[in-house]
């Protein structure tokens, strides 16, 4: 991690004390220390007291790399302070940013939100499909036994009619029947009477 740090005096042993003032914590963003306290030694350092520098850490907080910066400065008024830019507008643009990543998450949610409705709605229109289907075979199944039950009355109709016409059929051979056996009785009479008429002019 990278450090501003002020030389501050060597000790006994040739160690040079630097104060970390401020911390990187990302490529444009950093953070003073709030510790006075803070401090670290460096094995070798060439730089006088009061001067700045740029200083690398390991992890164990050991001094890996010291710079001038001098140069880190000066570029940071060329970008900044020279183009007349102030901690107000800095401020500014901070709370403009804060404001577009709030509006940023606001869509995002909004468009969350839309998502499970489409989402929803599409399983609504999922199972709508699926009990339309299921209707759709319902009545399928509904015509055929419509059409049987057509199909069984029409056969009925036409046993009935059947029936009717065997029924007329069985009247008409009675009614034929009888006017038959009344024919016959009546040649029979006739034929009684032919008979006894013979037999009178025989007798004669």
């Amino acid at each position: 991690m990278l450090y501003l740090a002020q030389v501050q005096e060597k000790d006994a042993v040739g160690k040079t004390r630097l104060q970390l003032l401020a911390y990187q914590k990302a490529e444009y963003a950093w953070a003073i220390f709030s510790e006075e306290d803070n401090i670290v030694y460096a094995e070798r350092c060439d730089f006088g007291n009061g001067a700045l520098l740029l200083v690398q850490l390991s992890d164990l907080r050991q001094v890996q790399n010291t710079e001038d910066s001098a140069s880190w400065l000066v570029e940071i008024i060329q970008q900044y302070l020279a183009t007349g830019v102030t901690p107000d507008i800095l401020q500014q643009e901070v709370q403009r940013a804060e404001q577009w990543r709030q509006s940023l998450t606001l869509q995002s949610q909004e468009l969350g939100r839309r998502a499970l409705e489409m989402e929803a709605r599409r399983d609504q229109i999922q199972e709508l499909e699926e009990n339309l289907k299921r209707e759709k075979k319902q009545l399928e199944l509904e015509r055929e036994k419509l059409e049987l039950e057509k199909k069984q009355v029409q056969d009925l109709l036409e046993l009935k009619a059947q029936r009717d016409q065997i029924q007329e059929l069985e009247e008409n051979l009675k009614r034929e029947k009888k006017q038959l056996e009344i024919e016959r009785k009546q040649l029979e009479l006739k034929a009684a009477q032919i008979s006894q008429l013979k037999t009178n002019t025989s007798a004669s």
